[in-house]
């Protein structure tokens, strides 16, 4: 009976590392209300480029993504930078989003849903995480008027 636990309980934890994901690939889902979302961000001193070579795999898989939301989600996505660092040294980052009702805009999980190797999914998560500063705002909005129409 001890042998029978043991080989079990041996096989149960070889099936672990299979059935879950690492931490870095646990992406969770973002959505937003409204038609529209200003959201900004605080990227580290002398990470832009880091930052920016995440915004560029976010851009290549939601163009490789065969989810239909995925193109109306790039369509309406765009990315600003300041054009001047914050006296503290990081960069704000204000992503302008005209939203795609239900669609998902984590930033790894789109992402992830293209990339499927892991040690690239890892060195794409490092760079994000080690770049990003903070969240310091995100609001939704509707329309309240449309003066070119």
């Amino acid at each position: 009976m001890r042998r029978l636990f043991g080989v079990l309980l041996a096989g149960a934890i070889l099936m672990l590392p299979a059935l879950s994901q690492p931490v870095y690939a646990q992406a969770q889902k973002l959505t937003f209300e409204g038609e529209s979302v200003i959201w900004m961000v605080s990227i580290k001193a002398g990470k832009d480029a880091d930052f920016e070579a995440v915004v560029a795999a976010l851009k290549s898989a939601l163009a490789a993504s065969t989810d239909p939301n995925a193109k109306q989600q790039a369509a309406g996505w765009k990315i600003l930078k300041s054009t001047k660092p914050q006296p503290d040294g990081t960069t704000i980052y204000t992503h302008h989003i005209t939203v795609v009702p239900g669609a998902d805009y984590g930033v790894m999980a789109n992402i992830y849903a293209a990339v499927k190797d892991p040690t690239e999914q890892r060195a794409i998560y490092d760079k994000y995480v080690g770049a990003f500063d903070k969240n310091i705002l995100q609001l939704s909005f509707t329309t309240a008027a449309d003066l070119g129409k």
